[in-house]
Protein backbone atom coordinates (compact mmCIF):
# COMPACT_ATOMS: atom_id res chain seq x y z
CA UNK A 1 0.00 0.00 0.00
CA UNK A 2 1.46 3.38 -1.07
CA UNK A 3 1.85 5.89 1.75
CA UNK A 4 0.30 9.28 1.08
CA UNK A 5 2.25 12.53 1.27
CA UNK A 6 1.90 14.29 4.63
CA UNK A 7 0.62 17.81 4.47
CA UNK A 8 2.79 20.37 6.32
CA UNK A 9 0.21 21.84 8.65
CA UNK A 10 -0.75 21.56 12.29
CA UNK A 11 -2.42 18.26 13.24
CA UNK A 12 -5.72 19.14 14.79
CA UNK A 13 -6.29 15.84 16.60
CA UNK A 14 -4.44 15.93 19.93
CA UNK A 15 -3.82 12.15 20.06
CA UNK A 16 -2.51 11.99 16.53
CA UNK A 17 -0.38 15.09 17.20
CA UNK A 18 1.19 13.47 20.30
CA UNK A 19 1.89 10.20 18.47
CA UNK A 20 3.48 12.01 15.55
CA UNK A 21 5.62 14.08 17.94
CA UNK A 22 6.93 10.98 19.72
CA UNK A 23 7.79 9.18 16.48
CA UNK A 24 9.49 12.11 14.81
CA UNK A 25 11.29 13.11 18.03
CA UNK A 26 12.83 9.62 18.31
CA UNK A 27 13.74 9.67 14.62
CA UNK A 28 15.35 13.10 14.95
CA UNK A 29 17.38 12.04 18.00
CA UNK A 30 18.47 8.91 16.14
CA UNK A 31 19.53 10.93 13.10
CA UNK A 32 21.52 13.33 15.32
CA UNK A 33 23.33 10.41 16.95
CA UNK A 34 24.09 8.81 13.57
CA UNK A 35 25.41 12.11 12.21
CA UNK A 36 27.76 12.59 15.14
CA UNK A 37 29.13 9.01 14.91
CA UNK A 38 29.37 8.62 11.14
CA UNK A 39 30.74 12.07 10.35
CA UNK A 40 32.57 12.80 13.63
CA UNK A 41 30.56 16.00 13.97
CA UNK A 42 29.76 17.96 17.09
CA UNK A 43 25.98 17.74 17.30
CA UNK A 44 23.62 19.13 19.91
CA UNK A 45 19.88 18.86 19.75
CA UNK A 46 17.28 20.52 21.99
CA UNK A 47 13.56 19.74 21.76
CA UNK A 48 10.66 21.06 23.83
CA UNK A 49 7.34 19.24 23.68
CA UNK A 50 4.05 21.13 23.38
CA UNK A 51 3.71 20.77 27.15
CA UNK A 52 7.18 22.16 27.77
CA UNK A 53 9.09 18.94 28.44
CA UNK A 54 12.78 19.03 27.45
CA UNK A 55 14.46 16.43 25.23
CA UNK A 56 18.11 16.87 24.29
CA UNK A 57 21.07 15.14 22.72
CA UNK A 58 24.71 16.20 22.66
CA UNK A 59 27.67 14.39 21.21
CA UNK A 60 29.87 16.34 23.66
CA UNK A 61 29.18 18.78 26.49
CA UNK A 62 25.97 20.67 25.79
CA UNK A 63 27.09 23.91 27.48
CA UNK A 64 30.39 23.97 25.59
CA UNK A 65 28.53 23.53 22.33
CA UNK A 66 26.14 26.36 23.22
CA UNK A 67 29.03 28.67 24.15
CA UNK A 68 30.74 27.84 20.88
CA UNK A 69 27.56 28.62 18.99
CA UNK A 70 27.15 31.97 20.76
CA UNK A 71 30.75 32.97 19.99
CA UNK A 72 30.33 32.01 16.36
CA UNK A 73 27.08 33.91 15.89
CA UNK A 74 28.49 36.94 17.72
CA UNK A 75 31.52 37.06 15.45
CA UNK A 76 29.40 36.57 12.37
CA UNK A 77 26.98 39.31 13.35
CA UNK A 78 29.77 41.68 14.36
CA UNK A 79 31.59 41.32 11.02
CA UNK A 80 29.05 41.72 8.25
CA UNK A 81 26.09 43.73 9.52
CA UNK A 82 28.16 46.05 11.70
CA UNK A 83 30.68 46.75 8.94
CA UNK A 84 27.84 47.53 6.54
CA UNK A 85 26.22 49.78 9.10
CA UNK A 86 29.54 51.52 9.66
CA UNK A 87 29.98 52.02 5.95
CA UNK A 88 26.54 53.53 5.60
CA UNK A 89 27.17 55.74 8.63
CA UNK A 90 30.51 56.92 7.22
CA UNK A 91 28.91 57.73 3.89
CA UNK A 92 26.19 59.71 5.64
CA UNK A 93 28.74 61.60 7.74
CA UNK A 94 30.88 62.33 4.68
CA UNK A 95 27.89 63.74 2.80
CA UNK A 96 27.00 65.96 5.76
CA UNK A 97 30.59 67.18 6.04
CA UNK A 98 30.67 68.07 2.35
CA UNK A 99 27.47 70.08 2.73
CA UNK A 100 28.87 71.91 5.75
CA UNK A 101 32.11 72.69 3.90
CA UNK A 102 30.19 74.09 0.93
CA UNK A 103 28.09 76.24 3.24
CA UNK A 104 31.17 77.54 5.05
CA UNK A 105 32.92 78.35 1.78
CA UNK A 106 29.85 80.22 0.51
CA UNK A 107 29.61 82.14 3.80
CA UNK A 108 33.32 82.99 3.61
CA UNK A 109 32.95 84.35 0.07
CA UNK A 110 30.01 86.48 1.15
CA UNK A 111 31.96 87.89 4.09
CA UNK A 112 34.71 88.84 1.63
CA UNK A 113 32.16 90.62 -0.53
CA UNK A 114 32.05 87.95 -3.21
CA UNK A 115 28.92 86.35 -4.59
CA UNK A 116 26.51 88.75 -2.88
CA UNK A 117 24.70 89.72 -6.08
CA UNK A 118 21.93 87.22 -5.43
CA UNK A 119 21.62 87.94 -1.69
CA UNK A 120 18.39 89.35 -0.34
CA UNK A 121 18.08 92.31 2.03
CA UNK A 122 17.81 89.98 5.01
CA UNK A 123 20.97 88.10 4.00
CA UNK A 124 22.88 91.35 3.46
CA UNK A 125 21.80 92.65 6.86
CA UNK A 126 22.90 89.37 8.44
CA UNK A 127 26.30 89.61 6.74
CA UNK A 128 26.65 93.21 7.91
CA UNK A 129 25.80 92.19 11.46
CA UNK A 130 28.38 89.42 11.38
CA UNK A 131 31.05 91.81 10.12
CA UNK A 132 30.26 94.35 12.85
CA UNK A 133 30.41 91.63 15.46
CA UNK A 134 33.76 90.43 14.08
CA UNK A 135 35.17 93.99 14.14
CA UNK A 136 34.12 94.39 17.79
CA UNK A 137 35.81 91.13 18.72
CA UNK A 138 38.98 92.12 16.85
CA UNK A 139 39.11 95.54 18.52
CA UNK A 140 38.53 94.02 21.95
CA UNK A 141 41.35 91.55 21.37
CA UNK A 142 43.60 94.32 20.09
CA UNK A 143 42.96 96.39 23.21
CA UNK A 144 43.69 93.42 25.41
CA UNK A 145 46.99 92.77 23.60
CA UNK A 146 47.97 96.44 24.03
CA UNK A 147 47.24 96.28 27.76
CA UNK A 148 49.29 93.11 28.13
CA UNK A 149 52.23 94.68 26.28
CA UNK A 150 52.03 97.84 28.40
CA UNK A 151 52.03 95.75 31.57
CA UNK A 152 55.07 93.82 30.33
CA UNK A 153 56.88 97.10 29.56
CA UNK A 154 56.09 98.38 33.06
CA UNK A 155 57.51 95.23 34.58
CA UNK A 156 60.65 95.60 32.46
CA UNK A 157 60.92 99.26 33.50
CA UNK A 158 60.76 98.32 37.18
CA UNK A 159 63.39 95.63 36.70
CA UNK A 160 65.70 98.06 34.85
CA UNK A 161 65.20 100.73 37.53
CA UNK A 162 66.13 98.26 40.27
CA UNK A 163 69.17 97.12 38.30
CA UNK A 164 70.19 100.73 37.70
CA UNK A 165 69.92 101.50 41.41
CA UNK A 166 72.11 98.52 42.28
CA UNK A 167 74.70 99.59 39.70
CA UNK A 168 74.64 103.18 41.01
CA UNK A 169 75.30 102.03 44.59
CA UNK A 170 78.05 99.69 43.44
CA UNK A 171 79.69 102.36 41.24
CA UNK A 172 79.50 105.00 44.00
CA UNK A 173 81.34 102.83 46.55
CA UNK A 174 83.90 101.86 43.91
CA UNK A 175 84.52 105.56 43.03
CA UNK A 176 85.13 106.47 46.67
CA UNK A 177 87.59 103.62 47.03
CA UNK A 178 89.47 104.67 43.89
CA UNK A 179 89.61 108.31 45.03
CA UNK A 180 91.02 107.35 48.42
CA UNK A 181 93.67 105.18 46.76
CA UNK A 182 94.71 108.02 44.44
CA UNK A 183 94.95 110.68 47.29
CA UNK A 184 96.69 109.05 50.26
CA UNK A 185 98.24 112.44 51.36
CA UNK A 186 94.82 113.76 52.25
CA UNK A 187 94.54 111.26 55.07
CA UNK A 188 97.77 112.45 56.65
CA UNK A 189 96.92 116.15 56.74
CA UNK A 190 95.93 115.96 60.34
CA UNK A 191 99.37 114.72 61.32
CA UNK A 192 101.09 117.34 59.17
CA UNK A 193 98.95 120.11 60.64
CA UNK A 194 99.75 118.98 64.17
CA UNK A 195 103.54 118.80 63.58
CA UNK A 196 104.18 122.68 63.79
CA UNK A 197 102.70 122.77 67.29
CA UNK A 198 105.03 120.04 68.43
CA UNK A 199 107.99 121.94 66.98
CA UNK A 200 106.92 125.10 68.81
CA UNK A 201 106.73 123.19 72.09
CA UNK A 202 110.22 121.82 71.56
CA UNK A 203 111.61 125.25 70.79
CA UNK A 204 109.96 126.71 73.91
CA UNK A 205 111.40 124.00 76.08
CA UNK A 206 114.82 124.60 74.66
CA UNK A 207 114.44 128.33 75.06
CA UNK A 208 113.36 128.02 78.70
CA UNK A 209 116.21 125.67 79.50
CA UNK A 210 118.99 127.87 78.20
CA UNK A 211 118.97 130.51 80.94
CA UNK A 212 119.17 127.85 83.62
CA UNK A 213 122.33 126.44 82.10
CA UNK A 214 123.90 129.94 81.86
CA UNK A 215 123.28 130.72 85.55
CA UNK A 216 125.25 127.79 86.66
Amino acid sequence: MVRGKTQMKRIENATSRQVTFSKRRNGLLKKAFELSVLCDAEVSLIIFSPKGKLYEFASSNMQDTIDRYLRHTKDRVSTKPVSEENMQHLKYEAANMMKKIEQLEASKRKLLGEGIGTCSIEELQQIEHQLEKSVKCIRARKTQVFKEQIEQLKQKEKALAAENEKLSEKWGSHEIEVWSNKNPESTGRGDEESSPSSEVETQLQLFIGLPCSSRK
